[in-house]
């Protein structure tokens, strides 16, 4: 069964690895917490610490399952320790996916990232990305576990 998603990674970073997930055409109805129009992000970030925050809620609104796409930068971001902490507090499923081995657009991969601690102190699943298939699994069986 198709499960709401949401997608938590670093926008300017990992956007590309992570539009090959999503574009893999086993998700419908998927949010995500980077914002795909880059546009509206600049925006939101000149609005200030709140409206981020609302955006990022609003993402998450109807979603089951969080997938925080762990990259070389990821641990680092302003904002991924709300978008778990607010993934947690809804009941979402969540799972850590290791999207490092994908390739970027300058056609090369990154070394791994550090998994944020909020997914290491409520014992989140940490996955490589290696197919598709897989992640579908995966995000169900964290919707069964949540």
């Amino acid at each position: 069964m198709a499960r709401r998603t949401f997608f938590s990674f670093h926008y300017q970073r990992d956007v590309w690895r992570v539009n090959q997930i999503r574009n893999g055409h086993q998700f419908i109805g998927t949010a995500a917490a980077g914002f795909q129009d880059a546009s509206l992000w600049e925006e939101a970030k000149k609005k200030g610490d709140r409206v981020i925050k609302r955006m990022i809620d609003d993402a998450l609104e109807y979603t089951t399952v969080t997938v925080v796409c762990i990259g070389y930068k990821t641990a680092g971001r302003t904002y991924i320790n709300y978008e778990i902490e607010r993934s947690l507090a809804r009941g979402n499923g969540i799972i850590g996916l290791m999207v490092n081995g994908l390739l970027g657009p300058d056609r090369k991969s990154d070394p791994d990232g550090t998994v944020p601690g909020l997914l290491t102190k409520h014992k989140a699943p940490i996955y490589r990305y290696r197919d598709v298939a897989s992640l579908g699994d995966w995000i169900e069986k964290a919707y069964q576990n949540r």
